[in-house]
């Protein structure tokens, strides 16, 4: 080999060694199916009991978003593919009718959607009391919260989950939607609100 072909080879090797390190970092699960084909993701779903991982995500307004500006408050955390999908239209559509009847709560809808799409969906669907966020600049939010999917056909994209966090930043409700096509338990989140 030539030395450019020596300094390429390092450079590949590095990186791949790095991007794994990453990837080791983070539990593989794959207990999630889409339309009845096993999905699997990276990470692990928060703990009831545990602190919540804080993130920054991308609102509507292109701010970013972190879960602490929310202290004090609940937070539901209604996760999912994209708007563009019927279940996850259907569940941001429900949770905004259920966060009408909250108090002191905030239902997050979030999405690897732009936040112009989603901000559209919301214009056109009335949608007032769910505030949208993307994780399309970082990916740490769906291996944080072990929802990023790896393979399959929303490779990319985050499974379909809800996670309620109280005042004090504590998870007291989790729910991973084993088929992603199905929408979550809407009653039980919205029961683990103290």
């Amino acid at each position: 080999m030539n030395n450019y072909t020596d300094s390429l080879f390092t450079i590949l090797k590095s990186l791949v060694i790095k991007n794994n390190y990453k990837l080791r970092k983070y539990k593989i699960m794959a207990n999630i199916t889409f339309k009845g084909n096993p999905v699997t993701t990276v990470g692990e779903l928060p703990v009831k009991g545990n602190t919540a991982p804080d993130f920054s995500l991308v609102d509507g307004k292109l701010n970013e978003v972190k879960l602490s500006d929310y202290r004090g408050k609940n937070v539901v955390l209604n996760i999912f593919p994209s708007l563009d999908t019927g279940t996850c239209a259907a569940s941001v559509r429900r949770f905004n009718k259920e966060a009408a009847a909250l108090n002191n709560t905030v239902v997050l809808g979030i999405s690897a959607d732009l936040p112009f799409a989603a901000g559209r969906f919301c214009s056109a669907e009335g949608i007032e009391n769910v505030v949208t966020l993307s994780n399309f600049r970082d990916e740490s939010f769906g291996k944080d919260y072990g929802l990023l999917m790896t393979d399959g056909p929303l490779k990319g994209l985050l499974a379909r989950a809800v996670v309620v966090v109280n005042p004090e930043g504590k998870v007291v409700y989790t729910e991973l939607v084993p088929e992603i096509a199905q929408e979550p338990d809407y009653n039980s989140a919205i029961n683990s609100i103290v």
